[in-house]
């Protein structure tokens, strides 16, 4: 069966206004013969004359008068679906928002974008889940609506970024740790023992190349796959963590945090979210909220 030409709706419903061929043919840029053309294909679209004869004009049918209404209706909602969004409104704006995230990342981060989320639309649900591993899935999926994290290999086509912020990493280590005094140099850090962070349990990563040129190695005795757990063993044991500066702050207060001995790898942590919603005003907005949070909260 064909598909009816949706454009018959616009002219049906200027010609139900009208209630003459040649006024809404004017208004629809025909031209009588064409006006007429359109008329003869509605009425044959909807088994009625539609529009009669009544002495010099015409009058609808029964059936024009029952579908004036309803195509009026059609008409505007089309409209509505065809025109620019309107400008967002904060204050009556309801919709809930998940962010995937690094832990370090909502704790230094956190307080922040919810108090400025609040205040601005107080009707925004933000939910905040764990990233456990390195997959667009979720956000195609649309599962998670925002994603922070470091872009190793080329994204998708309908996974956009944009940068938040660089880090560089930092040594960290219990108060009254060894390493807390004296000067640091790369022999006694490589020499101490250390907890690496993997999500995927590799022996060795950035700090290791980075210290690699001075001779030195890590004496690597634990692997975890977060920051979070790494910081929490340096709090209670004698291990060194190693992890980005910024992302930690929060995690790291209490501990002695320290500049590596040699040039300290850096990280961009990015912003992800798949292309669909890359238009929407309200994800946009709260784009634009998360990138000016890691802008302006820059002390450690």
């Amino acid at each position: 069966m064909a598909r009816p030409d949706l454009n018959l709706l616009v002219t049906l419903d200027v010609l139900l206004e009208e209630g003459s061929v040649t006024r809404a043919g004017e208004r629809l840029a025909l031209s009588p013969s064409a006006m007429s053309r359109a008329l003869a294909r509605l009425r044959r679209a909807t088994g009625d004359p539609l529009l009669v004869r009544a002495g010099r004009g015409l009058v609808p049918t029964p059936r024009a008068v029952e579908l004036r209404e309803r195509v009026r209706g059609l008409v505007h909602e089309a409209e509505a679906v065809l025109r620019p969004v309107e400008k967002l409104d904060l204050a009556t704006l309801r919709r809930t928002f998940a962010l995937r995230s690094s832990d370090g990342f909502v704790e230094r981060f956190g307080p922040a974008l919810v108090a400025e989320v609040a205040a601005a639309a107080p009707g925004v649900r933000l939910r905040f889940l764990q990233k456990t591993k390195k997959d667009t899935g979720p956000l195609r999926e649309g599962v998670v609506d925002l994603e922070t994290g470091v872009i190793e290999d080329a994204l998708p086509p309908d996974v956009l970024s944009k940068p938040l912020f660089t880090d560089h990493f930092v040594g960290v280590v219990r108060d009254g740790h060894p390493l807390g005094t004296g000067e640091m140099s790369a022999e006694r850090y490589a020499a101490a023992r250390h907890v690496h962070v993997s999500r995927r349990g590799l022996p060795a990563g950035l700090v290791d190349e980075a210290l690699q040129p001075t001779g030195h190695h890590r004496d690597i005795v634990t692997v975890v796959d977060g920051f979070g757990a790494a910081v929490a063993l340096a709090r209670a044991t004698d291990l060194v963590a190693t992890v980005p500066r910024r992302h930690t702050a929060n995690l790291r207060q209490g501990l002695f945090s320290f500049e590596l001995p040699f040039p300290a790898p850096e990280v961009t942590i990015s912003l992800l979210w798949h292309v669909r919603l890359d238009a929407d005003p309200a994800h946009r907005w709260l784009r634009d909220r998360v990138s000016a949070v890691c802008r302006f909260d820059n002390e450690d």
